[in-house]
């Protein structure tokens, strides 16, 4: 596999088992793609040091809330980190050395910098992938409670989620007990760059788009869904060959897709190349 460096070092953290992943590293490593000479341990370094400054500030008494409301004091009212919701889009919102610096993210981004600190303190927590608004909670069992790192740290309780879907999708949203299931690293890791996917087809910047898409399938190889948009992206630039390769492999995994009459077309154009 020709890759950068960059894309060597996430190829490399995510052949580890699940539980193995750093998922600060991979995270700069997917940002050391746009800023090639990001310097992880820089990163690594500033979160064991906001982890520091914050064991010292942490009560004797380590019951989770009290744990939440010290971070929550020291993330947002001391260092300021901040959703971006003025311009939420902003592809720094997804890069991990961008948040870090800027202490502006985007719920998933955020979520990462309270993981990370929160690890460093014995005080494991998880990502949960709800739908259209990433929250994290402790890793403790029996517990119901959330963090909503986008907004200061908020605790929310089931009914608060439910509240807030319906809120997202402006209409009643019964709630699933899948939306509030705990995401593997490779999922946080495929919804980190999933977000960028969407903001360069918005810029229609294709050959980012690409390289996000390319990074999705290093860790899911063989989605559908992503070889049909690898595919379409090949067309779009003009590498026909892949094009084709990636569009007949969609077709074959998913020949009754409702999309597969407009594929079979293309690549009938395709194949007068």
């Amino acid at each position: 596999m020709n890759f950068s460096s960059a894309r060597q070092h996430f190829y490399q953290e995510i052949q580890q088992p699940d539980e193995s992943i750093n998922l600060a590293r991979a995270a700069l490593y997917i940002a050391q793609e746009e800023y090639p000479d990001l310097e992880p341990e820089e990163y690594l370094n500033s979160l064991d040091t906001m982890a520091t400054e914050l064991e010292e500030r942490l009560p004797s008494s380590r019951y989770p809330l009290r744990i939440i409301q010290n971070i929550n004091q020291y993330l947002y009212d001391e260092l300021g980190f901040t959703g971006n919701k003025i311009d939420y889009y902003d592809p720094r919102n997804s890069f991990f050395n961008d948040v870090i610096e800027r202490r502006t993210g985007i719920p998933i981004t955020l979520g990462l910098v309270y993981i990370e600190v929160a690890k460093r303190l014995n005080f494991p927590m998880v990502g949960i992938g709800m739908p259209g608004h990433f929250l994290i909670r402790p890793d403790v069992a029996d517990i119901e409670i959330f963090v909503d790192a986008f907004n200061g740290g908020e605790v929310m309780f089931p009914q608060d989620c439910q509240e807030r879907l319906s809120q997202i999708y402006q209409q009643a949203v019964i709630l699933k007990p899948e939306f509030l299931a705990v995401v593997s690293k490779r999922h946080f890791l495929a919804r980190m760059l999933t977000n960028l996917k969407y903001i360069y087809l918005k810029q229609q910047d294709l050959e980012k788009t690409l390289a996000v898409v390319e990074r999705i399938l290093l860790l899911f190889p063989g989605v559908s869904l992503e070889l049909r948009d690898r595919g379409l992206l090949y067309y779009q630039l003009g590498y026909f060959t892949q094009a084709v390769e990636d569009l007949q492999s969609y077709l074959t995994k998913v020949p009754d897709a409702e999309d597969a009459d407009v594929i079979r077309q293309l690549l009938s154009k395709l194949g007068k190349k």
